[in-house]
């Protein structure tokens, strides 16, 4: 089925979502701009440039009349794009020569005798996302680094690895100087059984879909360095512990995701074999292995391409024939644990993956299930990136479903921190309008990872000036410190479960969990120690999402930011709501044009309402 997500229908800079039409049928794009007559327009063209710069399409608007002191212009481009990103610039021919429109923050429009740049064209993308059920439950997402969570039934530690009998301790590797190699060799034992035990106060999160860290056999307690992606790691359990895991998490509605390293393997692996540990010919074997030719050898055998010049993770290319089709195959990687039931996986450093690979990935998986998701780990805004000099395309229809919301994360921190609006203000006027409708209601609206510092660091924390990570290990919050960073907590993830997308949490973020970057963020789950206020507030924040329809997959309209307070409203069919964030240390009154019902707190809120320091509330309209 062929869509576009576009946003530049309408009045002279007024931003729209292209008109859905029913389903089955191509969308309808048509773009009209009102031109001031004092410019003394003797014509009006569109020109369409491909987001890779390889194809361009022109077309002439139609005048369509006077509106005021402006002449009307506009042109219907349905069906006459193919898919694919799109960058659209607007001319007038003048008595003084081309006259340009450029785009402006805010959906004003400007006038240049120069072409616009990128950011400054109306970007259009046209979409052929396949007919499928609607895989977005409008459940939370549950990341969860395994070594760390919780130990169940005891699990074999293999050699070369160092089991911390005391699960509270944070006696983790540090680097000597930052890019040290280390062993990360020093495990906790946490496993899928583990998890299992869990399963019942995962759930109470409103959780659907627990998203693990690498589960594969690996000499690393991260498993970034994939050894055998057919084999689970012993620490973590085997396959049938994998096969109970989904078949409890399915009990409770909850999904499996597994993160999918497929960039780079481990040096010490079956299909690199460095080391010679393997009984299979590795590509260090050379040239007669079967692996040989997944790897780029500068000088054979120690010069080698590898992922962030890290010499244990050797860069592999899917692209190369057998190695996609190991992974991508109909007996490969991805069909393997399709058929055991996982829901999906995570692409890591999808930026690294050719879009013909992760296609390839994509469609291995609908063959299993149409509602199986693929996400990427893209850092930026996924609809127009760059990677490598070369566009992606992760949102023309057949690979992502969507992205790690990053920049979400750093808007969202960066409000509530600081009451910096400009982060805010560019993700809801340029990143969410610029994602397909597929793909909005199934963003991982994430405020902390395994790649970043804890949330609550992150927001009343002290800065980490420049400190080295073994410095920052000894950096504790005080006790007024934490107490802010809990209430900014509170309101992050009220933010990430009522925006459009999916509220992601990282493990022990719900308890208040602190530290800052690796390996503080990756410390063992405080079982016993929780901060259950926190916690209660996280599962009264999912209660809401889940009770209410419009903060599952309503529209969005932004209502009023400043540095204070930030409104906006959710709404789908009849129902809408409105929730209101005071990020300041002060109470704010704030007035209200009508008569709202405070769904929180159970009472009607007439003409105004009080919002506490660092406090919110969502509040539904009331019939009069």
């Amino acid at each position: 089925m062929l869509a576009v997500c576009g946003r530049y229908e309408g009045v002279c800079g007024n931003e729209r979502y292209a008109d859905r039409r029913a389903a089955g049928r191509r969308d309808a794009v048509s773009l009209s701009f009102l031109i001031p007559r004092q410019i003394g327009a003797a014509s009006v063209t569109l020109v369409a440039c491909s987001g890779d710069g390889q194809n361009e399409k022109t077309f002439s608007l139609s005048w369509e009349g006077l509106f005021g002191a402006s002449d009307r212009y506009a042109v219907d481009l349905t069906g006459r794009l193919p898919v694919d990103l799109w960058f659209l610039s607007v001319f007038a021919e003048t008595a003084i020569g081309r006259v340009w429109l450029l785009r402006r923050p805010g959906g004003t429009l400007a006038f240049s005798l120069t072409p616009p740049g990128e950011i400054e064209s109306f970007q259009l993308t046209v979409t052929d996302f396949p007919k499928r059920k609607d895989p977005a439950d409008g459940g939370a997402v549950y990341q969860i680094f395994v070594d760390r969570f919780n130990r169940g039934k005891e699990t074999p530690v293999p050699e070369g690895m160092e089991l911390v009998s005391d699960w509270n301790s944070h006696d983790v590797e540090y680097p000597i100087y930052p890019g040290a190699p280390m062993k990360n060799n020093r495990v906790w034992g946490g496993n899928l059984s583990g998890i299992v035990e869990k399963l019942d106060e995962i759930a109470s999160l409103g959780v659907t879909l627990i998203y693990l860290s690498p589960i594969f056999l690996s000499p690393s307690n991260h498993r970034y360095d994939t050894s055998d992606y057919l084999t689970i790691d012993p620490l973590v359990g085997d396959e049938n512990d994998l096969k109970e895991l989904i078949a409890e998490a399915k009990k409770r509605g909850i999904g499996i995701l597994l993160d999918g390293v497929f960039n780079h393997t481990g040096s010490d692996s079956v299909y690199f074999n460095q080391k010679g540990r393997f009984p299979v010919l590795g590509a260090c074997q050379g040239p007669s292995s079967p692996f040989y030719r997944w790897y780029n050898f500068r000088h054979f055998p120690d010069d080698y391409e590898c992922w962030w010049n890290i010499p244990i993770l050797p860069r592999i290319d899917p692209d190369e024939p057998s190695c996609r089709d190991f992974f991508a195959g109909k007996d490969g990687v991805i069909a393997r644990y399709a058929a055991l039931g996982v829901k999906g996986f995570r692409l890591d450093v999808a930026d690294e993956l050719s879009d013909d690979f992760i296609r390839a990935i994509r469609e291995r998986l609908s063959a299993f299930d149409k509602t199986d998701l693929l996400y990427g780990e893209v850092w930026e805004d996924a609809s127009n990136k760059i990677a490598y000099d070369k566009r992606k395309r992760y949102y023309c229809g057949r690979e992502l479903d969507g992205v790690m919301n990053y920049p979400f994360r750093t808007a969202i921190l960066e409000y509530l921190r600081d009451g910096k609006t400009d982060s805010l203000a560019y993700y809801i006027g340029e990143v969410m309008p610029n994602m397909p409708r597929e793909t909005v209601p199934l963003q991982l609206n994430l405020i902390g990872t395994h790649d970043t510092a804890r949330a609550i660091t992150a927001l009343a924390g002290e800065p980490e000036n420049g400190r080295t990570v073994r410095e920052l290990a000894d950096v504790k919050m005080t006790r007024e410190e934490y107490d802010v960073g809990a209430r900014r907590l509170i309101l992050a993830f009220l933010l990430s479960a009522t925006f459009p997308g999916r509220p992601m949490i990282y493990y022990g973020d719900e308890v208040g969990m602190e530290g800052y970057k690796d390996p503080m963020n990756r410390m063992p789950y405080p079982w016993g120690m929780e901060d259950t206020n926190v916690r209660e507030a996280y599962r009264a924040i999912a209660k809401l999402r889940a009770e209410t329809k419009a903060l599952q997959s309503g529209a969005f309209k932004l209502r009023y930011l400043d540095d204070s307070l930030l409104v906006y409203e959710r709404k789908a069919g009849k129902g809408a709501v409105t929730v209101f964030i005071n990020r300041s240390q002060s109470v704010l009154s704030v007035s209200l044009d009508g008569k709202y019902r405070d769904i929180i707190r159970g009472r009607s809120a007439n003409r105004s309402i009080a919002l506490e320091p660092l406090s919110f509330a969502v509040l539904s309209e009331q019939d009069t």
